[in-house]
């Protein structure tokens, strides 16, 4: 684990710490806590879920769109399938 030595300033009536260059983090925002002996721990949040799920669904290819959509109309309708079941 790296440390470094760096400064505290004051912003209005929060502090800010200069986070140093060798351990720049790549988030927009970041976490926060402190342990029970004072110690402050910095966690970046690296993206929000909804960009992570709207990524994830742009992930899928059109195959992929085209076999659910396939899947999807070959299902029986709710009555469909109930008359099926009772010419059984």
């Amino acid at each position: 684990m790296k440390s470094l030595t760096t400064r505290i300033f004051k912003n209005g009536n929060s502090q800010t710490v200069r986070i140093p260059q060798e351990l720049r983090v790549d988030a927009s925002q970041v976490q926060i806590s402190s342990s029970t002996d004072t110690d402050l721990v910095i966690h970046p949040i690296t993206q929000d879920r909804g960009n992570a799920l709207i990524m994830t669904l742009n992930a899928f290819d059109e195959d992929f769109a085209n076999c659910l959509e396939e899947d999807y109309s070959q299902q029986l309708t709710v009555q469909a399938q109930e008359s099926a079941d009772i010419a059984i």
